[in-house]
């Protein structure tokens, strides 16, 4: 996302040469796949820049990059690997099933765009139609920087599997091009109407817009935000309570955790090294991740028990659930689903956080905060940290 945004500035700047040398560094050291999103400017830097001067740019900084790549993949494997290409041949031709983390619908992205960009990703789709009524002479170099969007949203909304993280390497330039095309919204008033007076009242009512979708799209924008915060917000909150609990055990504390796998945050949360994360089986049956194993050999060997099929493990889950002295859940308001953490002759609350039940509030309402009704109208669980007696 970085090396993109820094890419289409030096390109707006017509500065091709560093523009498709931190394209290929971008692409090689942050995600190989997103190559594809580099290629127009790659393109046009080679056809509309001087070739030779773009090319061994582009050249020189991949081959060093690939050098250093190789150089640190044989400090931490222990032999020669190529890891940027290990990890395209992994997923294009003998990866493992990804749809075990999910699969989505062919609109995903669309839908995910418009809750997080609302009217601005509206107007970033628009702005190729814009752009051919009101033309500009640097439309050309404004279409190369944008264009990743919609090749993008499309190449990865065939991949069955979605996350919304995937997107992240245009989510700058979807805010370039909605900026653009509420820009240019009077040249285009004009056009259409013929109103080329700059006193005209249409004209002036055009440019009256531009601060009023500006306003409109951070009005919604900071809705959305807070409701992510108010909504979603628990598990950071909880995990941060680890650290004010007092370690009595002389072997340590074992946090467990089930179903909520996915949303721990990372084992920085974890005070100190006399705690261990531990998977409770709540029925996921995909690989999760392995305490790093130093006597095992570290990063110089890949371990028995992972597989390149992402199948869960037999030894990824704690088999005698009484050792966990520490446990982590989301206790939703279903009917006939029973908790750990609720056994109060075994466990104790030590931190609770309300937390939105996605599947029974209504979509409006837990997707925008509005003050009042986003309380009252959504249902809501509880995120627990409980503490065994």
């Amino acid at each position: 996302m970085y090396g993109i945004t820094l890419a289409s500035a030096l390109l707006l700047a017509d500065e091709l040469v560093a523009a498709v040398a931190v394209a290929a560094f971008g692409v090689l050291v942050g995600w190989p796949f997103s190559v594809l999103a580099t290629a127009p400017l790659v393109v046009y830097a080679l056809f509309f820049g001087k070739f030779w001067k773009v090319f061994l740019a582009g050249a020189i900084t991949s081959i060093c990059t690939i050098l250093m790549s190789l150089l640190v993949d044989h400090y931490f494997y222990g032999q020669w690997k190529f890891s940027i290409l290990n990890l395209v041949i992994y997923n294009v031709a003998g990866g493992g099933d990804s749809s075990l983390y999910g699969v989505e619908g062919f609109f995903f992205y669309l839908k995910n765009a418009l809750l997080n960009f609302n009217f601005a990703i509206v107007f970033a789709l628009m702005l190729p139609v814009m752009m051919l009524l009101s033309r500009r002479s640097s439309d050309k170099q404004l279409f190369c920087a944008i264009s990743p969007i919609y090749l993008w949203l499309l190449f990865m909304s065939l991949q069955p599997h979605k996350e919304e993280r995937f997107i992240y390497p245009v989510y700058p330039l979807i805010c370039l091009a909605s900026a653009a095309a509420i820009e240019r919204i009077p040249d285009l008033v004009s056009k259409v109407s013929r109103a080329y007076d700059p006193e005209s009242l249409l004209l002036k009512l055009s440019k009256l817009v531009r601060p009023l979708a500006m306003a409109l799209i951070l009005v919604l924008s900071y809705s959305r935000t807070t409701s992510l915060l108010q909504g979603y917000s628990a598990p950071m909150h909880v995990y941060r309570q680890l650290s004010s609990l007092e370690n009595t055990s002389s072997t340590g504390s074992t946090v467990c955790i089930g179903s909520e796998w996915h949303r721990f945050p990372s084992s920085f949360f974890l005070p100190s090294s006399s705690y261990k994360v531990s998977w409770v089986d709540d029925g996921f049956r995909g690989l999760l991740p392995f305490p790093f194993n130093s006597t095992a050999g570290g990063t110089r060997v890949a371990p028995a028990y992972f597989n390149n099929q992402n199948q869960a493990s037999s030894g990824q889950f704690l088999t005698e659930e009484e050792n966990c002295s520490l446990l982590v859940e989301l206790a939703l308001k279903r009917s006939g689903q029973a908790f750990r953490g609720e056994n109060a002759t075994t466990w104790e609350a030590v931190a609770e956080r309300s937390f939105l039940d996605n599947q029974k509030s209504p979509p409006l309402y837990r997707a925008f905060f509005i003050p009042w009704l986003w309380e009252n109208k959504n249902t809501f669980g509880v995120y627990r940290l409980s503490r065994k007696r």
